[in-house]
C-alpha cells in the first residue's frame, strides 16, 4: 500500500459506478482483518503480508491518472481508515500519512494539495470535507447524518466506527498497524488504457474459469492418504456428498466445518486453518470422511436448504430455517449444522433449539452486532452444544440476556426504514407471523413504503392531519410502513391516503398479498392516534415471534 498512495496514483471514482456502499461490517471486517494479521509474534519484517486482492484501472503508463473501474470499495475505506487514525499518533506518523492521503501542491503551478482519492462528484466535497480534514474528524459526532444519502451515512458510519475500535487501542498498536499497511498490505494493480479492455480485464478476474477450491485440495490430500485399496470406495462417498450439494456449496462447507471446530473467526488462509483446526484433531482420513464430511454434509443440506426431514415437526422446522435465510449473514449455520448433526432423531429437540437459534440470529440482526461479535457468540453456542450443556438455560449462549431483549424491543420501535439491511427482514417477519405462516414471499420484487409519505404535498390532507413533529415521529416508524409487490414509485408515495389504498398499494386489484398492508387498507383514515395503536399491536406481535 506504501507503493499504492503515492504520486504515481490519482485515483478516481467515474460516474457510472455505484456509490460507496461498505457499512460497518465490510469495513469492521477488514479493519479486524488488517489487526489480526499485524499483531504476529514476530517483527513486522518477518510478517507474512496480507493480500487484499485486486483493482483494476484505466490508466496511461507513466501518467498517475487512474480511473477505478474495481476497487473502489476497499481503496474508500483504506483512505478512510488513514484518515481516522491521525487522530491517536504523533506528529511525524499523522504528517506522514498525510503525504498518503494528499498529494502535495505546485505553487508554482497555483496548484494546492489534492486527495490522492476522488469520490464520485456528488460525493468527493463531503469526503474532502468530512473524512479526510483531520479537524472534521476530531468533530465526527457532531455530523447529522439523517437526510444523507447512503454512501455518505456509511462514511461517516465507518470513520466513526475506526474511530472508537482505535480508540481502544495502545499507542504501539497503532503505530504498528499502520506501518503494517503501508508496508506489509498487498494490492495487484491491473492497468489498462481503455475502459472496454479494463472492463474485459474485470470480468475474467470476477467470472470466467473454475479454478480450485479449497475442497478440491484437500480432496488430493485427504484421499491420498486412505489406503490405496480403499480409496477408489471413499472417493466416490466424497464424491457423491459434492454432486448432492453442488461444487460451490460444498466448498462452503469447509469454511462452516472449519468454524464448528475453530469456534473463532478466519484469521489466516481457509486451508492452513482447517488442517490445524480440523484435521489436527481427525488426523484419519476415514474417520474424517465417515464421522465429520458425511453427517456435516447431511446437516448442512438440511439447514441451508430448508430439507430437514422428519414424521413431525418438519415443517415448522423448516419455515424457521427459511425465515432465518433471511438475514444477511450466514454465521448461524455452523451452529444449525452441530445441533442438527448431533439430534436429527429428534424433531422436538430440533424444533425448539431452531426456535431459539432464530431468535438470537433476529436479535443479532436488529442490534447490528458486527461479524466479529456474531462469531464470538455462536462460538460460545458450539462450544455449549459439544459440551451438552443445557442449552435452555438463562445462562446459555444461546437465550438472550434480560438486556438484550430490552435492547432488540427498543430498536423495534425505533426508525426501522432508516436501516437499510434490517427494514424489509423485520418486515417480512412480521408479515409472516401475521399470515401464520400462509403468506407467500415468492414475488420478482417485494418494498418496504411509506403510508404517511416522507414529503407530502403542500395542502395535502397528510399535512392538516399530522403536525411536524408528529410526521417526523412516525414516518420511518414500523406502524407507518407495508409491503409492496413490486419496486416504489416515488411519485405515486406521495398521494392521499384513499388514493393509496385504492390503486398504490392493492395495484388496482382491492386486495394485497400481504396481511400487513391489508390491515391499513381496512383503515377509513390514518391519524397519528391509528398508527400509535397500529405501533403497540405490531410490536407485541414482534415480542410474542421472539419472545422478547
Amino acid at each position: 500500500m506504501g507503493d499504492i498512495f503515492t504520486d504515481a496514483y490519482r485515483f478516481s471514482i467515474p460516474r457510472y459506478q455505484r456509490p460507496y456502499a461498505w457499512t460497518e461490517e465490510q469495513a469492521g471486517e477488514m479493519l479486524e482483518d488488517l489487526l489480526a494479521a499485524a499483531r504476529c509474534e514476530h517483527k513486522l519484517e518477518d510478517s507474512d503480508p496480507y493480500f487484499l486482492g485486486s483493482i483494476v484501472l484505466v490508466k496511461r503508463e507513466g501518467h498517475p491518472e487512474s480511473e477505478v473501474v474495481d476497487g473502489q470499495q476497499r481503496l474508500t475505506t483504506l483512505m478512510t481508515l488513514l484518515s481516522v487514525v491521525r487522530l491517536f499518533l504523533p506528529d511525524d506518523f499523522a504528517a506522514a500519512l498525510y503525504r498518503r492521503i494528499f498529494q502535495h501542491g505546485d505553487p508554482i503551478r497555483g496548484l494546492s494539495d489534492q486527495p490522492r482519492l476522488a469520490l464520485r462528484n456528488k460525493d468527493q466535497p463531503f469526503f474532502e470535507k468530512e473524512i479526510l480534514d483531520l479537524d472534521s474528524m476530531a468533530r465526527l459526532d457532531e455530523i447529522a447524518t439523517k437526510g444523507l444519502p447512503d454512501s455518505r451515512r456509511n462514511l461517516v458510519a465507518n470513520a466513526r466506527l475506526f474511530r472508537d475500535r482505535l480508540a481502544d487501542l495502545s499507542d504501539e498498536e497503532r503505530r504498528r498497524l499502520v506501518q503494517f499497511v503501508d508496508g506489509y498490505t498487498y494490492l495487484v494493480v491491473v492497468a489498462t488504457q481503455d475502459f472496454d479492455s479494463a472492463y474485459r480485464i474485470f470480468t475474467v478476474l470476477n467470472e470466467r474459469g473454475l479454478s480450485l477450491t479449497h475442497s478440491d485440495i484437500l480432496k488430493s490430500e485427504i484421499i491420498g492418504a486412505v489406503p490405496s485399496d480403499a480409496q477408489a470406495a471413499y472417493t466416490a462417498t466424497w464424491e457423491s456428498q459434492e454432486e448432492d450439494l453442488g461444487r460451490e456449496d460444498f466448498a462452503d462447507l469447509f469454511a462452516h466445518i472449519r468454524m464448528i471446530y475453530a469456534k473463532t473467526k478466519a484469521r489466516e488462509a481457509i486451508l492452513k486453518e482447517f488442517r490445524s483446526a480440523v484435521l489436527t484433531q481427525v488426523p484419519d482420513p476415514r474417520q474424517f470422511i465417515n464421522q465429520v464430511l458425511v453427517p456435516y454434509a447431511e446437516a448442512f443440506q438440511a439447514v441451508s436448504r430448508s430439507a430437514y426431514q422428519s414424521d413431525e415437526c418438519a415443517d415448522e422446522v423448516n419455515d424457521l430455517l427459511t425465515a432465518l435465510q433471511l438475514l444477511d449473514n450466514i454465521d448461524w449455520i455452523p451452529p444449525g449444522m452441530s445441533y442438527f448433526s448431533r439430534r436429527s432423531g429428534d424433531p422436538k429437540a430440533i424444533l425448539a433449539f431452531t426456535r431459539d437459534l432464530d431468535r438470537l440470529a433476529a436479535s443479532m440482526h436488529v442490534r447490528r452486532l458486527d461479524v466479529t461479535q456474531r462469531i464470538e457468540r455462536y462460538g460460545r453456542v458450539l462450544t455449549a452444544i459439544q459440551n451438552g450443556d443445557d442449552l435452555t438455560s438463562p445462562t446459555s449462549p444461546l437465550q438472550l440476556s434480560e438486556n438484550e431483549m430490552a435492547k432488540t424491543v427498543d430498536l423495534l420501535g425505533g426508525e426501522i426504514y432508516s436501516v437499510t439491511r434490517l427494514r424489509l427482514y423485520v418486515m417480512l417477519r412480521l408479515d409472516s407471523k401475521l399470515s401464520s405462516g400462509g403468506a407467500n414471499y415468492n414475488h420478482a420484487t417485494i418494498s418496504v413504503e411509506h403510508v404517511l409519505p416522507q414529503n407530502p404535498k403542500a395542502g395535502s390532507q397528510w399535512l392538516r392531519d399530522f403536525t411536524d413533529t408528529e410526521r417526523a415521529y412516525w414516518v420511518h416508524r414500523l406502524a407507518n410502513l407495508v409491503l409492496l409487490n413490486r419496486r416504489k414509485n416515488s411519485e405515486a408515495g406521495n398521494r392521499e391516503f384513499d388514493e393509496k389504498k385504492k390503486g398504490y398499494f392493492t395495484g388496482g386489484s382491492g386486495t394485497s398479498p400481504f396481511p400487513l398492508t391489508t390491515q391499513v387498507i381496512q383503515h377509513g383514515a390514518w391519524t397519528p392516534q391509528v398508527l400509535g395503536q397500529r405501533q403497540e399491536e405490531l410490536i407485541a406481535h414482534l415480542k410474542e415471534l421472539w419472545r422478547l
